[in-house]
């Protein structure tokens, strides 16, 4: 599957920390920002996370909700969100069907690993339309976020 801007993003449904279900459908009428990363409790994907963290309300501000999505374990997740003091969903992509379908895969990661998401970040608007989309092949990097609020203030 691809993604396009101005089409409607790729519907999930992956389990959270709390082990609840939670789907796209599940924000319809919200902003969205989902922020794919590699992996949990390592450097970059921590500070990105934590960046978020730390202006979340520039978020809700800009009446959007942010959630992480990586191919980590749900309870992996969880102890990587009780560490970091993190109030936003993580979901577990263990499976990477939404990796796949929102096309955020490295074909081959760090140490010769397989099924990691590329960093990327995705704005979905409350109708569901992709709004906003950068992968990023560097997971050195992190997105943009002044894009994506500039982004979320046009909708």
């Amino acid at each position: 599957m691809s993604t396009t801007i101005g089409q409607a993003a790729p519907n999930f449904t992956l389990f959270n920390t709390e082990k609840k279900e939670i789907s796209l459908a599940d924000y319809k009428g919200k902003n969205l920002v989902i922020l794919f990363f590699p992996l949990a409790f390592t450097g970059v994907c921590t500070a990105e996370l934590c960046s978020i963290r730390d202006n979340y309300n520039s978020y809700t501000a800009l009446n959007a909700e942010v959630i992480g999505i990586s191919v980590d374990s749900l309870f992996a997740l969880e102890q990587f969100k009780i560490a970091q003091n993190y109030h936003f969903d993580l979901l577990s992509d263990f499976n990477k069907t939404a990796s796949q379908d929102y096309d955020t895969m490295y074909d081959t990661f760090a140490f010769g690993m397989l099924g990691v998401s590329k960093r990327s970040a995705f704005v979905i608007d409350k109708n569901g339309i992709l709004q906003y989309k950068e992968v990023l092949d560097d997971a050195g990097k992190q997105p943009n976020f002044d894009a994506i609020k500039t982004c979320l203030a046009s909708i």
